[in-house]
């Protein structure tokens, strides 16, 4: 039987790193993994990070609905027409926002006989963990019927502050195993069983938030993507494009997380959508960052 794995964890958190590992160490195994990506925008853009590992067929993006309510269906659908493989493995990274909790409810109900019951594996951001205000709720509610709790950002905070985080997390949860990232073993997940422990109801609309996309142009340099994320409002709790930088024939990928830090990348191919400026978040709407951009660029 196929085990299903879903990847849960707050905006920035890092789940995109824990799966991109375990894409890269299963395929290493002799393991074939089907990948589904769940985001508000644009979804095609982080499913074409993972092509020099996976091939598009063994990629499915889901975008424009939530997997937790309006998008179960198709995310059961999807699950459902997976090709049979052998030593096959699903692996599902829900968008940063999502109640977990009602995923892990509704997603088991109507599988086909041919997969295990989905366990959730739930990534951590030990730095940021409880400090996200308002959206407390959400970030405590994505662990309670977690398997295995997955600790990042750690490496620069102290022992007291990662001994308080796992400390809070064992009385959330306290059936699940909680690991750094670094001891992550791929090969332990399908043996995972459900979480036995029970959640607190959470108002579903805390896991709804405002998102857009716009086109973005190619951009004179680097630290214009810099002055574009500085411009957005707080509010707006994550960032990502992708663009051209002027005399570059690379695409380049970028991202704003939930602290304010900027990542810059090469970006794996050409986006199917072209270049892109994507938010999520309160705030977040075409003219805020059209606004953005035009006044980055003429600030130059």
């Amino acid at each position: 039987m196929e085990a299903i794995i879903t990847v849960v964890g707050f905006l920035g958190a890092g789940k995109t790193t824990v799966l991109k590992y375990l894409i890269e160490s299963y395929i290493n195994k002799g393991w074939h993994p089907f990948v589904i990506l769940n985001d508000y925008e644009n979804a095609t853009i982080d499913a074409q990070q993972f092509t020099k590992k996976l091939g598009l067929n063994s990629i499915k993006p889901l975008m424009g609905s939530c997997i937790c309510c309006s998008g179960i269906v198709e995310l059961r659908n999807t699950v459902n027409r997976i090709p049979k493989r052998e030593k096959g493995i699903t692996l599902i990274e829900a968008n940063g926002t999502s109640d977990a909790c009602s995923l892990m409810e509704f997603l088991g109900v109507g599988l086909h006989d041919r997969f295990l019951p989905p366990i959730q594996i739930s990534v951590v951001d030990v730095k940021n963990w409880q400090q996200r205000g308002e959206h407390n709720e959400l970030e405590a509610n994505q662990i309670m019927v977690s398997s295995l709790l997955v600790l990042t950002h750690y490496t620069n905070v102290s022992e007291n502050r990662k001994t308080h985080v796992i400390a809070q997390l064992n009385k959330l949860n306290p059936f699940a195993k909680v690991i750094t990232i670094d001891n992550l073993d791929a090969l332990l997940l399908p043996e995972l069983l459900p979480s036995k422990n029970t959640s607190k109801e959470l108002d579903h609309q805390k896991a709804h938030w405002a998102s857009c996309s716009v086109d973005l142009p190619d951009l004179p340099n680097l630290k214009c993507i810099e002055t574009i994320c500085a411009a957005l409002p707080k509010s707006i709790l994550r960032i990502k494009g992708c663009t051209k930088i002027k005399g570059n024939t690379q695409y380049t990928y970028f991202e704003r997380t939930p602290d304010g830090t900027v990542h810059i990348r090469p970006f794996n191919g050409s986006p199917i959508t072209g270049s892109k400026l994507l938010s999520i978040g309160p705030g977040s709407e075409p003219s805020v960052l059209n606004n953005a951009i035009n006044a980055s660029i003429l600030s130059l």
